[in-house]
């Protein structure tokens, strides 16, 4: 019978990995900055298989994002900043300070009465309320006493501007209804025009970026992520045009020598097909 790892081996490993004298002259060199584009490359990996149903690979690339973890977590030890163990620690402090509704004494070991919390969209809504002004009180703590301080530069831009609205919407900075949120999007789209029209680059792409960031918004109000539904809008544009080369190469014809209007019978007999 194989033997079962544990964490602590995982950890032991990576340890060997980084050993000055016998480790690996790869993982050696690495440093936080150079590992994070990795990292950001295992994140994607897991969000494809899960998208893709791939539950059988899922596993494997949520081991691959775990080693990350345990990198950044030898670089912290090693350089006396923090360590695994500090990184567990502080997180499920967090959870538990964060979910008064599960731990309500505030400790792992504290439980609500069974029954007592009732599952409903009034009760949830309190939570997320409540977990709102957690995160809040924890920003305040840190010095960080703007409300939108603490959303990263880094990471997706509709993702940032889907985190932006919703931050500034806990401050009651928000559309009430819909209808007004698609009205904004009619509205960005007017202006982009209208710029289009005096062909002004710098205010073309000004306009661009109020009406994806509207976009964004209207993707909120509806309750869905922006990123998911343009990564799907992706799959579905390849596996449209490549179905289209498909039907070029099938007939014989040379796909890029089409006539734009042959290319068009073709995009809406792909779509037909679907």
């Amino acid at each position: 019978m194989a033997r079962q790892y544990t964490v602590d081996d995982l950890r032991y490993l990576m340890q060997r990995l980084r050993n000055p004298e016998t480790g690996c002259p790869w993982d050696l060199k690495q440093s936080f900055s150079s590992i994070a584009k990795h990292t950001l490359e295992e994140v994607y990996e897991v969000i494809d298989a899960i998208e893709r149903d791939d539950l059988h690979h899922l596993g494997e690339e949520l081991g691959d994002l775990l080693f990350q973890v345990i990198f950044y977590a030898e670089l912290g030890a090693e350089q006396k900043i923090f360590d695994f163990d500090t990184l567990v620690q502080g997180l499920v402090e967090k959870l538990v300070r964060r979910h008064p509704h599960v731990f309500p004494l505030g400790t792992l070991e504290s439980e609500v009465e069974p029954g007592s919390r009732a599952d409903n969209p009034v009760e949830e809504a309190r939570i997320k309320k409540v977990w709102e002004e957690i995160k809040a009180e924890e920003r305040a703590q840190k010095g960080e006493s703007k409300t939108l301080d603490d959303i990263p530069l880094a990471i997706p831009a509709l993702s940032r501007a889907q985190k932006l609205q919703k931050r500034a919407a806990t401050k009651g900075f928000d559309w009430q209804h819909l209808h007004q949120v698609v009205a904004v999007v009619r509205d960005e789209l007017e202006e982009l025009e209208a710029e289009i029209a005096v062909n002004d680059r710098a205010a073309i792409e000004d306009e661009l970026g109020d009406l994806l960031f509207s976009c964004v918004n209207l993707a909120r109000h509806l309750e869905l992520d922006p990123e998911r539904a343009l990564r799907q809008a992706n799959g579905k544009f390849q596996r449209r045009f490549q179905a289209m080369e498909e039907l070029a190469q099938q007939a014989g014809d040379e796909f890029s020598q089409l006539t734009t209007d042959k290319m068009e019978l073709l995009w809406v007999e792909v779509k037909l097909a679907e």
